[in-house]
């Protein structure tokens, strides 16, 4: 269930698939293309000033509307930054989690200790403050590079943070720009971040590739009733979903009261869990979903589900939807990716 939101905190100062082309890339093109500052940089973004020359004899094709890549929804114009995704604690301890709301993309993964963390990503809208900011996982190069996302967190191992940085993504962690400690919450559950202060220090940089197959209306078969389900990650943790009103409501959500994020379509994909070769400071060993390669998929939408595969040639490889042996599309709208281990984990539909 939902949770009450505290009272706003004032920031303290802290230290210093197959890649699928479609017609979206043709209007996202039209962004320039600039470097993204380092983590926690001092530059201010830099003005991007396209300009189209017609030469004689060339076609010179209109623009269409500028899509968000990570929910196919209309966005009134491109954002001047990169994505952002925030590494969120997903338990109890965590409660309430602040800034889920304005996200357009969710992503669930399996942690140690048989609990999930969430990889939430904005690009439409930057709430001023997201938390409890937790530590990185290699799972999370699979999620982020193929968003070319910022990746905001607490840190990592340091056979974590050598992975991350070998695959190109930038990282702000905690000794960067707006990290904060809330002081009405216990350790290490009260470090959050003031995001804005994060966005206004990043310059432009070409946005991603559609990060799944989208379109207006999608092109879905008709699928099975579903009322809800509960994705099983393990022993100690379920996420579960009613559908209600054209979206999917997590009944078990530790979101504050009115921030909780509620997308058109569940997307549960069954993956792969290895061990990614370390232990955490509790003596769990740390696990790494291989977000590559296939696997079965469940596709919630509409109060239906759709049984198909995925499909993610490379880490850097955005994913691609199959029913049937053919490629499908999902309808525009929010999405909560649920990423369920293929062995010990389950899915239960209620019909």
């Amino acid at each position: 269930m939902s949770r009450a939101l505290p009272p706003a905190r004032t920031p303290q100062t802290s230290a210093p698939a197959r890649s699928r082309r479609t017609a979206t890339a043709a209007v996202l093109l039209l962004t320039a293309s600039l470097a993204l500052a380092g983590c926690g940089g001092e530059d201010e973004p830099e003005e991007a000033s396209p300009e189209a020359a017609a030469v004689e004899g060339e076609t010179v094709l209109e623009s269409g509307p500028v899509l968000n890549p990570l929910n196919g929804l209309e966005l009134e114009a491109q954002p001047a930054r990169p994505v952002l995704t925030v590494k969120m604690d997903n338990s109890s301890a965590s409660a309430p989690q602040v800034g889920l709301s304005k996200a357009d993309l969710v992503t669930e993964e399996l942690v140690e200790g048989g609990i999930t963390r969430l990889a939430v990503s904005y690009y439409s809208a930057i709430p001023e403050n997201v938390g409890p900011v937790r530590s990185m996982r290699a799972t999370d190069i699979g999620i982020v590079q193929p968003l070319k996302s910022t990746l905001v967190t607490s840190g990592g191992a340091a056979v974590t943070a050598d992975r991350i940085g070998e695959a190109g993504i930038r990282v702000i962690n905690e000794s960067g720009t707006g990290f904060y400690r809330d002081e009405s919450r216990s350790a290490p559950y009260n470090l959050f971040n003031t995001l804005t202060e994060v966005a206004d220090k990043l310059k432009p940089v070409d946005p991603p590739e559609p990060y799944l197959p989208f379109s207006d209306e999608g092109d879905l078969p008709a699928g099975k009733p579903a009322k809800g389900l509960s994705a099983v990650f393990s022993q100690g943790h379920t996420t579960s979903f009613t559908f209600g009103d054209g979206v999917w409501t997590n009944t078990n959500s530790f979101a504050a009261d009115g921030d909780t994020f509620e997308p058109e379509t569940v997307l549960v994909l069954r993956v792969q869990v290895g061990d990614a070769g370390y232990t955490d400071p509790a003596g769990y060993p740390v696990p790494e979903t291989k977000f590559t390669g296939t696997g079965a998929a469940q596709i919630f939408h509409d109060g239906e589900v759709v049984t198909g595969r995925w499909v993610k040639d490379g880490l850097d490889d955005t994913i691609a939807l199959e029913v049937g042996g053919k490629e499908v599309s999902l309808p525009a709208g929010k999405v909560w990716m649920e990423l369920v281990p293929a062995q010990g984990g389950s899915v239960q539909v209620q019909r």
